[in-house]
């Protein structure tokens, strides 16, 4: 069996990442992997493999963070009608760095499309981790994949960070 103080070790930085790409703000991403831990250690007797344990972790959060949501009354939003029109570029303002313009670009897209543009691009997950994380088809996946890519591009100056790394193939 797992030790949920290893697990903390092992997981924290990277469910903090997430979770503050996620929501947005230091505090919020901190309660947030504090709450994750909490479930996991309640649950942590069920877990029968161990190399998923990282997957199972980012679940958790995940769904935390959803259930959250909802009793903030703010609903995810999941179609692709949800995302928000790309009328106008942005410009960059003086001083903002590519980290914060694409957080700012994150948090204004709707979670289903934010999920997996964070879990590929940001924490390395493969298709079928974030499948079934998300509990969607891996076909759906790469099409959010796409469609976020798409949105952002269009809000993002030419020199985006997207453009700039190399774009990762499925392993």
């Amino acid at each position: 069996m797992a030790d949920i103080t290893e697990l903390a070790k092992a997981h924290q930085q990277s469910l903090f990442r997430y979770a503050f790409r996620l929501t947005g703000q230091t505090a919020d991403a901190e309660d947030l992997v504090q709450e994750t831990f909490l479930q996991a250690n309640r649950k942590i007797s069920s877990v029968k493999d161990l190399g998923a344990i990282k997957n199972w972790l980012f679940t958790i959060l995940r769904n935390q963070h959803l259930m959250n949501l909802r009793q903030r009354g703010n609903k995810p939003l999941e179609s692709i009608e949800d995302l928000p029109d790309c009328a106008v570029q942005p410009i960059r303002p003086e001083g903002v760095h590519d980290s914060e313009l694409l957080q700012q670009l994150l948090m204004e897209m709707p979670e289903g499309y934010r999920t997996p543009l964070i879990l590929f691009y940001l924490e390395d997950f493969s298709y079928r981790d974030i499948s079934e994380q998300m509990g969607i088809p891996i076909g759906t996946v790469m099409s959010r994949l796409a469609r976020a890519k798409d949105w952002i591009r269009a809000r993002y100056p030419v020199d985006s960070i997207m453009n700039q790394s190399p774009i990762r193939e499925e392993r």
